[in-house]
């Protein structure tokens, strides 16, 4: 588990401890069959280069929103509460550092929108 903290425009902080999925298997597996992910908690995957982000929802029981985050720690897209089992592609919808599983409702219920900044060692931000 490490830090992630998410600074919203009007500069509130939202802290959260993620997992790091960084290998390949750990990406590939992610959250599946996990039945909840819990309100401060999540996943980030760091794809290591800027790139397209593709997810799926296959084997995963729990709605998540994902937000995809550009090279600089700026959040480039949200999709909020995913549907469980859903084997369509949630993209990026352009090259992205990172993309970060929350439990679905988290980017609502925290007022998150695009261009709200990301703290987290991969971006250069940890703080």
């Amino acid at each position: 588990m490490e830090k992630l903290t998410i600074v919203t425009r009007d500069n509130v902080r939202h802290d959260f401890n993620v997992e790091m999925a960084l290998s390949g298997e750990q990406q590939m597996v992610g959250l599946m069959f996990r039945p909840s992910v819990p309100p401060n908690e999540g996943m980030l995957f760091d794809w290591g280069a800027p790139r397209e982000s593709a997810m799926w929802m296959r084997n995963t029981i729990a709605s998540l929103d994902m937000v995809f985050i550009n090279q600089d720690g700026t959040i480039r897209r949200i999709a909020e509460r995913t549907v469980p089992q859903s084997l369509a592609t949630i993209s990026s919808n352009g090259p992205v550092r990172a993309t970060l599983e929350l439990a679905a409702g988290t980017a609502e219920r925290l007022g998150l929108r695009v261009g709200d900044r990301v703290e987290q060692r991969i971006f250069g931000a940890a703080r």
